[in-house]
Parts: C-alpha cells; sequence; structure tokens
C-alpha cells in the first residue's frame, strides 16, 4: 500500500472513494455526511456534473492549503541582516528611563 492513496483514485472522485482516502473505510460514512458539507464552505472543490465526481487535484491542493503546506518555508525566511546595534540602543534608553 502506497502513502498517498489520493493517487490512486480516478481523475475525478466520488465522495466515498474521496472519504476512504481520506479518512479511512470505518469513518467514511461520517466524513461524507457532516464534513464534506463543512469543507464546502472553506472551498473544498465541488462536485463537477459533467464527471460527476470532484476533480482529485483540486481535492489535494484543497488539503495542501488546509494544512498551510502550500505557504512553503519562505514564511519564516529571514528578512535581512540584523542590526544588534538598534536593539541594544533601545534596551539602554528603556534602562535609562527606569532609573
Amino acid at each position: 500500500m502506497t502513502a498517498d492513496i489520493l493517487s490512486q483514485l480516478p481523475l475525478f472522485a466520488t465522495d466515498q472513494q474521496l472519504a476512504v482516502a481520506i479518512v479511512g473505510k470505518d469513518r467514511a460514512s461520517m466524513w461524507v455526511k457532516a464534513v464534506i458539507p463543512q469543507l464546502e464552505r472553506k472551498g473544498f472543490p465541488r462536485i463537477d456534473p459533467l464527471h460527476d465526481g470532484r476533480p482529485v487535484p483540486l481535492v489535494r491542493r484543497f488539503y495542501e492549503g488546509y494544512f498551510g503546506i502550500t505557504a512553503g518555508f519562505n514564511v519564516a525566511a529571514p528578512d535581512g541582516k540584523e542590526d544588534w546595534s538598534v536593539w541594544n540602543r533601545r534596551r539602554r534608553v528603556k534602562n535609562a528611563g527606569d532609573a
């Protein structure tokens, strides 16, 4: 069994197929009834009427955004060289005001 079960689904999958892939067979019925309506309000891909299923690549992209995977590591990237003298000056001024 592969770790990426979504890649084994057809391009357009039914809610039941997605549910089994995402939460497993035992919880699939609950997920279809209770969770999908909540996720749709947050942008979960809708059923494509022509293909009678949800587009799996968009479901994957939804979850990448949902878990913050698409943000990448640039969010925490340094913004430049630190100027410690500014920090020390502010601290000295604050301490001088305390005295």
